[in-house]
């Protein structure tokens, strides 16, 4: 286990900065892939998750053949699988679908919130008490959504499905934090690498299930576009962001780490504006600031659990 406290050194700020710029590309992508090939959000997701695997299989392969590998009990890999499935094929689809409506940078944003589901969910079924930071924390964070939601309002009026897109991208920030929550539980029985490599097998399962059942392979051979941008997804936005989020992890600490990635939705906010044309407006920069502030409160207040926790679930970073 890492150490409680560690020193921010340059390397490891460099490591973690562009980890976090390039994990907040995902919604970009997404977004110019939509606009410039017309493809729907499952098969997007599926190619995705095609390029993925390999480092998935090859995860889960060595750690599996490791000296000393524990077992996985029937009840574990129950657990792992419904867990992975949650926090990457359900939260995954969510927030793909959810981009076709709304912008970027809300999008961000609204992920952003993952943290406080974690600290209601602990509450209503662990009985956790909220603590007076937390309640801060709590009442920052959802006034700055609040206040981003006012301005979205404003500029786009003529959406029709702005309410529905944002209802799923809430919906992809719980389901993700179901799954922060069970892992949180998992990984110091089984290990941060197995669990992640594992849960995001069975989520690739699920998706690849999901496109199966849909039926309509031709979609992957439209557009040679689509196979890049699933490409991109795979790499630049995941995988790279992944391994160089985790050495940083390992170098400077889950703290310093949790603070240098509140730079994911600016940064989405400015790519937004710069590539795909979104207004940058004063409730927007107003509801993130505020929005940053209070999750770092929780984040700096959990460093001894997201030593643990971050390893396992830096695949992802919403």
């Amino acid at each position: 286990m890492s150490k409680i406290k560690q020193p921010l050194t340059l390397i490891g700020f460099i490591i973690a900065f562009v980890g976090a710029i390039l994990f907040s590309t995902k919604a970009i992508m997404v977004k110019l892939a939509f606009t410039e090939i017309k493809v729907d959000a499952l098969s997007l997701l599926t190619l995705r998750m095609i390029f993925s695997l390999p480092f998935y299989l090859l995860a889960a392969f060595v750690i599996s053949n490791k000296e000393g590998n524990i077992k996985l009990t029937r009840r574990q890999w129950l657990y792992l699988v419904l867990l992975g499935l949650f926090g990457y094929y359900l939260s995954s689809l969510f927030d793909f679908i959810g981009l076709q409506y709304i912008s970027a940078g809300l999008e961000r944003l609204i992920l952003f919130l993952y943290p406080t589901f974690v600290v209601l969910i602990n509450v209503l079924f662990y009985k956790q008490k909220i603590n007076r930071n937390q309640k801060i924390a709590l009442a920052l964070t959802y006034t700055g959504i609040a206040l981003a939601y006012y301005g979205e309002l404003r500029f786009d009026t003529s959406n029709p499905n702005f309410f529905w897109g944002s209802f799923l991208i809430f919906l992809c920030a719980i389901t993700y934090s179901v799954y922060i929550v069970g892992s949180g539980r998992m990984i110091p029985k089984v290990g941060a690498t197995k669990f992640t490599a594992y849960a995001m097998l069975s989520a690739t399962a699920g998706i690849f299930l999901h496109f199966l059942l849909r039926g309509k392979f031709e979609v992957l051979l439209e557009s040679n576009g689509l196979w890049l941008y699933g490409l991109s997804l795979a790499i630049v936005a995941t995988v790279i962001p992944t391994f160089m989020l985790s050495a940083a992890l390992k170098k400077i600490g889950s703290n310093n780490v949790a603070i240098i990635s509140s730079i994911g939705p600016v940064s989405t906010i400015v790519q937004a504006h710069y590539f795909l044309g979104e207004k940058i407006f004063a409730e927007q920069i107003a509801g993130t600031v505020l929005v940053v502030i209070g999750v770092l409160l929780l984040s700096v207040k959990r460093e001894k659990e997201a030593v643990v926790e971050s390893e396992g679930n830096v695949v992802k970073r919403l």
